[in-house]
């Protein structure tokens, strides 16, 4: 069975532009054309690219994707790899959850330092921002 575009864009929960996308960048194989020159997907590029976007729903990065794949064309090698990429992920995503929680309290600090009564003028929170330092951290 072979699939259009939009079909396999439709079946993936995705558009067009990320199905093309996920090409240019090396995720997908170069799809078959038919004779009108429309992209014709098989049944194993869709489940390919419904993998894919189940890796960008965990917030996979596509360097990580690219391996996770490569290690799906090795089946009967270990998945110790596989593990070390996964455990690597997590521990980025908890470093980032220790930065949001920091800003939150950032923030939270920031807030009960104004009750709303006062005049823009006189607003805590706007001096705070202005004298926080925070010229030097670095912005992401």
């Amino acid at each position: 069975m072979s699939y259009r575009i939009g079909e396999a864009a439709g079946l993936a929960g995705c558009k067009v532009e990320t199905v093309r996308y996920y090409e240019q960048m090396g995720l997908l194989p170069t799809p078959a054309r038919s004779g009108g020159n429309f992209r014709l997907y098989s049944q194993s590029q869709v489940e390919q690219l419904s993998f894919i976007r189940h890796c960008r729903s965990l917030d996979m990065s596509l360097d990580n994707i690219r391996e996770l794949l490569r290690f799906r064309e090795m089946p009967g090698k270990s998945c110790a790899g596989i593990n070390q990429l996964i455990d690597e992920h997590i521990g980025s995503i908890e470093c980032r959850m220790n930065a949001l929680e920091q800003l939150r309290q950032q923030l939270r600090d920031l807030r009960s330092q104004c009750s709303g009564e006062q005049s823009i003028g006189s607003c805590q929170i706007l001096h705070g921002l202005s004298a926080c330092g925070c010229h030097s951290a670095e912005v992401s």
